[in-house]
């Protein structure tokens, strides 16, 4: 279930690129609209531009590695890392077999000059996942079917975007910055056990709502543009963890490359594709609150590579009222996924974006 945060990783790329490629419409605008102002204004000296983004994804069924596995498999066969703890079967006996994520992302950026501005993001998450319980401590008769929940606000994240250089419809910037631990790590769910009974316990990582860590964040980008209808662009991004958290783990280190290419057909529509090779380590440490025979409350059940293309259209106001605002709608799609034991697998994403620069 990491694969959740190792695909939403995706989502401050995406603004972060989709910000990069805003200034560019809005240099080619300003020469063919009469200066009007778009949201890549951000990006000039004293300019701001507020975001909003909203994600929802879908997972279900098993990988793994990178084969399906069934849920009768994994009872059966995937060892329970707490066997030898009181009441602890020796196999796996609860199985994700859903699980819906939506995360909001609210943006606030101000351009100090027009090589750096700075850039605040809150994420607020919406989980939930359908689990599978088995009867007792082995076979294959099912006991039920229940869900957890949780929800709140996530990370906070400040940035700086610099623009390093800017050279003939040629751009390449630098974003540094630091996560803050405001997700939080106590997320508690009301589990059924393979005995038929309802236990309230610490929910597995991928529900919690943050790191818990304080985490540096890095990437370089480089975007081109051809005349006023094509761009394009590649990006690497990454989340370094720095120390151990309350309890005592550390979430993966996250790694993203990407590459894209967009088409303005006219001046107000765009429509851009892309993919995203991402990587993230696994847990280092453990929650001791977290010990339930399901594949979501192992450490090494987390991170691994997942490949994803992202299809969007970019809606974008040219004057007047409409000046400064735009609107996107993206379409995610996991091409190919390698995990690190068993997790569950990522199947789509939806994203609606807006902006507005002034």
């Amino acid at each position: 279930m990491k694969i959740v945060s190792i695909v939403f990783v995706i989502a401050p790329l995406l603004l972060v690129s989709s910000l990069c490629i805003a200034e560019q419409i809005s240099h080619e605008t300003q020469g063919s609209h009469g200066g009007h102002k778009s949201t890549g204004h951000a990006h000039q000296k004293g300019g701001w531009m507020l975001s909003f983004r909203t994600m929802n994804m879908r997972m279900k069924d098993s990988l793994d590695g990178d084969k399906r596995t069934s849920s009768d498999e994994i009872v059966t066969a995937a060892p329970n890392r707490f066997y030898g703890n009181v009441g602890q079967p020796a196999t796996l006996r609860i199985v994700p077999i859903k699980m819906d994520s939506k995360m909001d992302m609210f943006g606030i950026m101000y351009a100090q000059t027009d090589k750096v501005s700075w850039m605040l993001m809150l994420h607020h998450f919406e989980k939930e996942m359908e689990l599978l319980a088995y009867m007792g401590a082995s076979g294959i008769t099912k006991r039920g079917i229940f869900k957890t929940k949780s929800s709140g606000m996530g990370d906070t994240s400040l940035s700086a975007l610099w623009k390093l250089s800017d050279r003939n419809d040629h751009q390449l910037y630098l974003d540094l910055g630091v996560s803050l631990p405001t997700g939080n790590i106590d997320q508690k769910g009301t589990v059924l056990t393979p005995m038929g009974m309802r236990n309230k316990t610490t929910l597995p990582y991928g529900m919690q709502l943050g790191s818990g860590t304080y985490d540096v964040l890095s990437g370089v980008s480089y975007t081109g543009k051809s005349g006023h209808s094509l761009d394009w662009g590649a990006k690497y991004q990454a989340v370094m963890r720095i120390g151990e958290n309350d309890e005592n783990y550390t979430l993966g280190d996250k790694h993203d490359v990407s590459a894209w290419g967009g088409v303005s057909f006219v001046p107000w529509i765009r429509m851009s594709l892309s993919l995203s090779y991402q990587y993230q380590g696994d847990v280092d440490g453990i929650d001791s609150r977290i010990m339930l025979p399901v594949q979501t409350a192992d450490p090494d059940n987390y991170g691994g590579n997942t490949l994803i293309a992202h299809w969007s259209v970019a809606l974008l106001g040219q004057k007047g009222i409409l000046g400064g605002h735009g609107i996107e709608f993206g379409y995610s799609k996991q091409l190919d996924q390698n995990v690190n034991g068993i997790q569950m697998e990522m199947d789509d994403m939806i994203s609606v974006g807006y902006r507005y620069g002034f």
